[in-house]
């Protein structure tokens, strides 16, 4: 889901649900990706990777820029070339080189600070819901590094014994063009 399309039957259900039911859930799915975003800054990974679904799937298409006429084409899809296209076997190998210092673009680590903002619960299905965030990353590294990503995640976050567990993110940078000497952060 890449698009927000704000009058489907799947948005007229969830807003129809009582205005408390909406008020609870949306500060729990706040919290929940703010205390995401809190373990990210702080480099606690393995902490981080406690809050994934076995069956995640965490995804960065690229984005091109395209005429008007051809703005479905502006995202490659699932299946093709992307930044990210990690299941949890990547991200644990992912989350283990940051921990043993073999990730070369982490050593000395990269600074980070997560900001989380306009939160929007797009659809409710059972325990899977359906979130839409912007998110600006900024990080430093070393002394002259400095990269700022800004975009949008529509995330599912999963209800379970255990508490909201992440099962998706789908990440769409606003620029075309990335800068970056290394994308080692996480999202």
């Amino acid at each position: 889901m890449d698009t927000l399309d704000r009058g489907s039957a799947a948005d007229a259900a969830w807003t129809a649900r009582p205005a408390a039911e909406r008020a609870i859930l949306q500060f729990e799915i706040e919290q929940f990706l703010y205390d995401e975003a809190a373990l990210l800054d702080a480099r606690r990974y393995r902490d981080w990777l406690g809050l994934l679904t076995d069956d995640i799937h965490y995804w960065m298409p690229i984005r091109r820029t395209v005429t008007v006429s051809d703005l479905e084409r502006e995202f490659t899809r699932p299946g093709d070339m992307a930044f990210f296209d990690d299941d949890r076997t990547v991200l644990e190998m992912r989350v283990k080189k940051l921990e043993a210092g073999s990730a070369w673009s982490e050593d000395p680590p990269s600074r980070s600070r997560h900001f989380v903002s306009n939160v929007r619960i797009l659809d409710v299905q059972g325990d899977d819901i359906t979130v839409e965030a912007a998110f600006h990353l900024y990080r430093t590294r070393l002394n002259t590094e400095v990269d700022s990503w800004v975009g949008r995640r529509v995330d599912g976050v999963r209800r379970t014994a255990d508490g909201l567990r992440l099962a998706r993110r789908h990440i769409f940078l606003d620029q075309t063009l990335v800068l970056s000497t290394n994308m080692s952060t996480i999202f």
